[in-house]
């Protein structure tokens, strides 16, 4: 029998090459979820806004607006987990998307097994209280109809959500301004919160603050952040990081390549970006060369 929250695990496949967005599907619908595949970027937010998913895959090469692009748009206005879909040497690809607010990537061919492990891994990572979304919205008068491009229904419960097989327009922000994410209510009880210097963070209610203004944060900036207050001066390596992101125990368990230590590199750069600091002269984060990263002294 499915579970309540197991009828709201929905993927967004976002795909222009028909082949492989078939193989996403399988993959997925046989973890679990519901899927809606479309073929370019476009489609691709409007899904993501539509649908709310748990989980968006997204190809960097498409025609029209890019995954990188696509990528930006979504996590202004949505905290779906992402995964880029790069070409097999096309680092900056990587690093580009991953930037853009991506949390995991992928490298074409991929295997299947490969898929499931990276999705396994995004699903063992904790997610802010009362986040699961709501049944997929259904569309709203006037919305596209038979004729729209390249969607892809594949499950009952989102047929029901799009009968005609349409994604709705995307909802207009005020002023084109990206939508802002509901207000989080302060939480009392420092006992509750993890301090260093005037950065404070929550990790049940994710929320992080900086001398009181609140930091926008990717869940992968988030995660490494409390990794790292969690962990005080220990030094934490980049293959520790990633098994920290992949919900993996033991360096002996899993491969960590030099690709997965360049994404944690890339994740943390945005994330001292966002902080205010810079390797150079850290005042939250300090590199130890060859080996990872660790806090800084309160001094």
């Amino acid at each position: 029998m499915t579970t309540p929250s197991e009828e709201l695990k929905t993927a967004v496949i976002i795909e222009d090459d028909a082949e492989i967005r078939h193989i996403l599907a399988e993959v997925l619908e046989s973890s679990g979820f519901s899927t809606v595949s479309v073929g370019n970027g476009i489609d691709g937010v409007r899904a993501v806004l539509t649908y709310q998913p748990v989980l968006t895959t997204i190809d960097v090469n498409m025609p029209g607006i890019d995954g990188i692009e696509a990528a930006k748009r979504i996590r202004a206005q949505s905290d779906t987990f992402i995964i880029m879909l790069t070409g097999l040497n096309d680092e900056a690809d990587v690093i580009a998307g991953l930037g853009a607010g991506a949390d995991e990537y992928l490298a074409k061919p991929f295997r299947p097994r490969e898929l499931r492990a990276r999705v396994e891994a995004l699903m063992r990572r904790s997610r802010p209280a009362g986040e699961v979304p709501a049944t997929p919205a259904a569309p709203a008068q006037g919305s596209a109809g038979p004729g729209s491009p390249g969607v892809e229904p594949t499950t009952a419960s989102i047929a029901a959500a799009a009968p005609d097989g349409g994604v709705p327009p995307m909802p207009a922000p005020a002023d084109g301004l990206p939508m802002e994410a509901a207000s989080v209510p302060f939480v009392d009880g420092d006992g509750e919160w993890l301090l260093h210097r005037d950065l404070r963070l929550h990790p049940e209610n994710r929320i992080a603050l900086i001398d009181g203004d609140e930091l926008e944060l990717t869940r992968t900036e988030f995660d490494l952040l409390a990794t790292l207050l969690e962990s005080k001066r220990r030094v934490r390596s980049k293959a520790d990081l990633t098994l920290v992101l992949r919900g993996d125990s033991y360096v002996t368990s899993s491969f960590v390549g030099d690709a997965d230590k360049r994404a944690v590199e890339a994740h943390m750069t945005n994330l001292r970006r966002k902080l205010g600091e810079s390797a150079a002269s850290p005042r939250y984060i300090e590199t130890v060369r060859g080996v990872g990263y660790r806090l800084t002294s309160e001094g």
